[in-house]
């Protein structure tokens, strides 16, 4: 043995630390937490008027998981933002052709309502998916870090914000934008409010190459979105540009009523949603009974309408962070988008000064975002009535 090294520490004295190496820290003028559509949208226009972000998204990588669903992208908010950011030509081209035709079915199956897409809509429908692929296409490589998953926030001094990753590491910010959904890690910062079940719970299927392997649902649904609605439940269904049609059976249950549902046998599941359909026409219960693949169950939460905070230097939050909502008024994913726009022109605005851009931000955003989640959370209520479809109808009605 080699007694030049080796020490036995005499009493009371201390044994050395082991050296750790610091976390990571760095520095970005703007941190966007979050990598769907509003905070992809905020980081395009920013990068359109030549203003860096950094944008942190908990996904491994942009392809880790499927982004589904089709969206209707209403010309005075979801379309005014990929104007802003230059993008609306290119959006055009993603535009499914014909989804915009709506139909409405009561639970006998029978059609109410039936409207074609005639091309004159202001809301044109797109796969979610693709409109994310093309904003992220229309960033600089290194933007969105991946697999960066943000545990919480907390504000140092002077306006600037500390962020801390999963990784361990850390970095600074001069304004912190919480862009990250639902469950925000920013929110905490701004407003102690959480989102609530509203009382409504979706379970999805897919019902695939429907023109082939189910031709009467492809029949019933048409070529856009399809209501067929009765009291505290309903099939909600629409188009896919693969081909395929996407199926939410809606129910009005209490929290816990898919806790008893076992997801991982998707017939015992089916069995199980569709005793709640025993009196609806075959060709609706269909839809969820021929679903292919796993049903994925979802409560639908919202925060409270009219949510709002005290104006707080140095961050501010935009769609779902700032407005969760139901989506029965398919304003979301618009929102988010509208939001990340409108914030990038208030920041371009007031160079230099960015409490006077959130300030004029956050004046827009909070009388817009309680309009849209005061009519979704009226929606939610009217949809499944005791003589539904019958609220839908009136809507279309007084919109013809």
């Amino acid at each position: 043995m080699n007694t030049a090294t080796s020490h036995t520490p005499v009493p009371h004295e201390p044994t050395p630390a082991p050296h750790t190496p610091p976390a990571e820290s760095a520095h970005h003028p703007v941190v966007i937490v979050g990598g769907g559509l509003g905070g992809l949208t905020l980081a395009r226009v920013l990068h359109v008027h030549g203003i860096a972000s950094l944008v942190l998204d908990l996904e491994a990588s942009a392809d880790a998981r499927t982004q589904g669903g089709m969206l209707d992208i209403h010309e005075e908010s979801g379309q005014e933002a990929l104007r802003a950011a230059g993008l609306h030509a290119d959006f055009e081209a993603l535009v499914l052709t014909g989804g915009e035709a709506t139909r409405v079915l009561d639970r006998h199956g029978v059609v109410r309502f039936d409207a074609p897409d005639d091309g004159d809509g202001g809301r044109p429908e797109v796969e979610r998916g693709a409109l994310r692929d093309l904003l992220l296409g229309s960033l600089p490589e290194g933007i969105v870090r991946w697999g960066a998953k943000v545990t919480g926030a907390r504000p140092p001094g002077g306006g600037r914000h500390e962020v801390a990753l999963a990784d361990g590491s850390r970095l600074t910010t001069d304004l912190l934008v919480g862009a990250d959904g639902a469950w925000s890690r920013v929110r905490p910062l701004l407003s102690d409010a959480r989102p609530a079940y509203t009382g409504v719970s979706f379970v999805e299927g897919d019902l695939l190459d429907a023109e082939v392997r189910h031709p009467e649902s492809l029949a019933l649904v048409g070529t856009g979105f399809s209501f067929a609605l009765g009291p505290g439940k309903g099939f909600l269904a629409h188009r896919e540009p693969d081909g395929s049609l996407h199926v939410y059976t809606a129910l009005h249950v209490p929290e816990q009523w898919l806790d008893g549902i076992d997801f991982t046998d998707p017939a015992a599941a089916k069995a199980a949603v569709l005793t709640e359909f025993e009196d609806w026409d075959g060709r609706l219960r269909a839809l969820l009974a021929d679903a292919d693949g796993p049903l994925v169950p979802r409560r639908i939460h919202a925060l409270p309408v009219g949510h709002r905070w005290e104006r707080t230097p140095g961050v501010t939050l935009l769609g779902d962070a700032a407005h969760l909502m139901s989506p029965f008024a398919g304003e979301g994913a618009n929102l988010a988008m509208l939001d990340g726009a409108e914030l990038a022109r208030a920041l371009v605005a007031h160079p230099g000064d960015p409490e006077a851009a959130l300030g004029a931000y956050e004046e827009r955003l909070f009388p817009r975002s309680e309009r849209a989640a005061a009519d979704s959370a009226g929606n939610l209520v009217d949809l499944f009535r005791a003589d539904a479809p019958q609220a839908v109808l009136d809507l279309f009605a007084a919109h013809a």
